[in-house]
């Protein structure tokens, strides 16, 4: 009888399958939730970070410019509030879409999670698109309400649900009602559900649609929760508390997931509204910032600019660079003048494959 099973047939060194032409991880299977077991990514998140040894005065992000912060315990118990209070408030069910275009700011981690446990779609935008393009992003994801600011509603067509100000009383007075979780509303997530719509770069055709479910951000979650509890295991002292500055667009499908990952984490988040590099450098020194997803551009920086002689950079373990290729000689050059700083590249092409199969693209009706 032939044999047909494909881990028999795989080559151990390799994981390549002669029968199926394809490769296959040598590393074990991540633990993941059973598929039917109601879940958002953002209840995920949630309880992994209860596992840690986490203070809940610890912060987790910081606005550098605005000199705003919020803790971990303010920032779940406003999570809960402006969950209940577009429960109490407005009319949304479950698989809506909500519109997000705002500039980096300690409220947009709260508005992204508090969606998400009502497993309302969050669809975040560009604050710098365009009225037609913003009109053409809001056609394609059929939102009914918008979360925005005042230098930035002004781009949003009319709504179902209208607009919400992230700088008005209005929305700051949701994120203060103690006491709900007796009271909320029980929301039953799946994970198959959409969780959110993000935008593409436009760089062939028009902009599009992508539509990722909760089940792909959990896949994405638990790659970063087990690459967190290998660290340190080979050393004695425990590792240092991550501080993270964040050069990513909190819009963008890296700066998105990367951000929800800085949750289950316990990382502090040093965010900043326009990426300045010496500005960037100060915050490294000023907070002690031990890591940063970068794009390339900030590596070319980095290895080339002067001005990383003028701040103490010692904190710095690592730097995490995607969203396109960095060539072999730069890389080597940064290792160069940061030996004790690991670089690690994270092509789109493994973002791409840990959001497979369920991943679709929203095309205009004609």
């Amino acid at each position: 009888m032939a044999e047909t099973d494909p881990k028999r047939l795989m080559d151990p060194k390799t994981g390549f399958s002669h029968q199926t032409g394809t490769y296959s991880s040598l590393r074990p299977p991540l633990p993941l939730p059973p598929i039917n077991q109601p879940l958002s990514v953002a209840e995920f998140c949630l309880s992994l970070l209860y596992r840690t040894s986490t203070d809940g005065s610890t912060a987790f992000v910081v606005n550098e410019i605005a000199g705003e912060s919020l803790s971990y315990s303010q920032f779940v118990s406003q999570v809960r509030s402006l969950a209940y209070s577009l429960q109490q408030r407005y009319s949304l069910s479950q698989n809506d879409v909500a519109f997000v275009v705002s500039p980096p700011s300690i409220h947009i981690p709260v508005v992204y999670f508090a969606l998400l446990s009502l497993g309302i779609i969050v669809s975040p935008s560009n604050p710098l698109s365009s009225n037609s393009e913003i009109a053409h992003q809001i056609q394609l994801s059929k939102s009914v309400i918008a979360f925005a600011t005042s230098k930035t509603f002004h781009k949003i067509p009319s709504l179902k649900h209208g607009n919400i100000l992230l700088d008005s009383p209005e929305f700051l007075s949701m994120l203060t009602q103690s006491n709900v979780d007796n009271i909320m509303k029980s929301v039953k997530v799946n994970q198959s559900d959409m969780a959110a719509i993000l935008y593409s770069s436009g760089t062939t055709g028009r902009v599009k649609g992508v539509m990722v479910t909760h089940r792909n951000l959990i896949g994405i979650m638990a790659i970063i929760h087990r690459y967190n509890m290998n660290q340190g295991k080979d050393n004695d002292k425990p590792p240092r508390r991550p501080v993270t500055f964040f050069t990513l667009p909190l819009f963008h499908v890296f700066g998105f997931f990367m951000l929800l990952g800085m949750v289950l984490s316990a990382s502090t988040v040093v965010l900043v509204e326009r990426f300045d590099f010496e500005e960037m450098l100060r915050a490294v020194e000023k907070y002690k910032v031990t890591g940063m997803p970068v794009s390339p551009p900030v590596v070319v920086a980095f290895v080339k600019s002067d001005l990383t002689k003028k701040y103490n950079l010692s904190s710095l373990q690592r730097l995490g660079c995607g969203g396109a290729s960095l060539g072999e000689e730069m890389a080597q050059r940064f290792k160069k003048k940061f030996p004790n700083v690991l670089l690690t590249q994270l092509p789109f092409i493994w973002l791409k494959y840990a959001l497979s199969p369920s991943i679709f693209y929203l095309k205009m009706s004609t």
